[in-house]
């Protein structure tokens, strides 16, 4: 009775607690998830019913309950499309792309300003590569089409002043060059901003391990691969499964003005540009819909196996 009595004083489940007893024992602390509960079924559960639109010939003026059932027509449709092969190629080799260079980028950024010693020198580097991420994508597409000109553009003179090039290269109507320009304007603008919970995660490393390898001889190098890299392991798991689960999110906004010469779209239409196109600028409503969902439940496979394959090194999500 005494061990009872001590978990109910100070909060402590009890074989007799009820799950209804213990949320009226903490409901001061229980209101204040409320309202994030509120925000979560407003903005993301209840619009998850216009997922219906997948499986019914929408008319905007019948609607949801009006329009007619037509099953996986517009799933087949999409599969069978001419272009569901680019798109599918195109969509996989930029997330790709982007996972194996843009996810490891902001690690290498956030370990070596943790070994600058110079506080000035690093802050100068963190404010600089955080600016970009601050920058819409128009702003930067308009930047990176500007760099690439082939009048006066720096990129243009800068090479031919190498002799690598004699004359100007129009590199945004070039498909060789589009991936590449891509991932690289893709990195440039996240790398810092990226970085910054990587940095707060290697803040947190204790500094006593590193000092007692430099009494044992470790140099720098050896203590980021051996102590930090270790350290911080969880963090960069934990990010590289929402990572995979966004696999197929290979961009939009940086594809659409980037990728806006019709010369590039048998490199650059991917999953979300193609629904833009093909299915809300020509109001297929049913259709975009479809190939989005189709989009949205590959991602949940792959959050789910990445967390599987994650759980035996005992960091994953859930």
């Amino acid at each position: 009775m005494q061990k009872i009595a001590y978990k109910l004083e100070h909060g402590q489940k009890t074989g007799n607690d009820s799950l209804l007893k213990r949320i009226l024992k903490q409901w001061d602390l229980q209101l204040m998830v409320v309202p994030a509960l509120l925000f979560i079924l407003v903005f993301s559960y209840i619009p998850m019913y216009g997922v219906l639109m997948a499986f019914q010939d929408y008319n905007l003026f019948k609607g949801f309950t009006g329009s007619p059932w037509v099953g996986f027509k517009h799933f087949e449709m999409f599969f069978h499309a001419p272009e569901f092969w680019t798109v599918m190629r195109n969509t996989i080799v930029i997330s790709l792309l982007k996972l194996l260079i843009g996810f490891p980028a902001p690690i290498a950024l956030a370990l070596m300003l943790n070994e600058v010693k110079s506080r000035v020198f690093k802050r100068t580097v963190q404010t600089i590569s955080y600016l970009p991420h601050f920058l819409s994508w128009v702003i930067v597409s308009g930047f990176i089409m500007s760099m690439l000109s082939t009048e006066n553009g720096s990129v243009n003179m800068l090479l031919q002043k190498l002799s690598l090039i004699y004359e100007p290269v129009n590199f945004l109507s070039l498909p060789e060059y589009f991936w590449t320009i891509l991932v690289a304007t893709g990195v440039w603008k996240e790398i810092g901003f990226s970085s910054i919970v990587y940095l707060a995660a290697i803040a947190g490393v204790d500094p006593h391990m590193h000092e007692a390898a430099a009494m044992d001889g470790a140099s720098r190098l050896r203590q980021m691969f051996s102590i930090t890299l270790p350290s911080i392991l969880p963090v960069i798991i934990v990010f590289m499964i929402l990572a995979v689960g966004n696999l197929l999110s290979a961009g939009f906004e940086d594809i659409l003005l980037l990728g806006s010469n019709p010369v590039l779209r048998d490199v650059g239409d991917v999953i979300d540009t193609y629904v833009y196109r093909i299915g809300i600028q020509n109001n297929r409503y049913s259709y975009a819909t479809a190939a989005g969902l189709f989009k949205s439940l590959i991602g949940v496979f792959l959050l789910v196996g990445a967390n599987y394959a994650a759980r035996k090194s005992g960091n994953s999500l859930w």
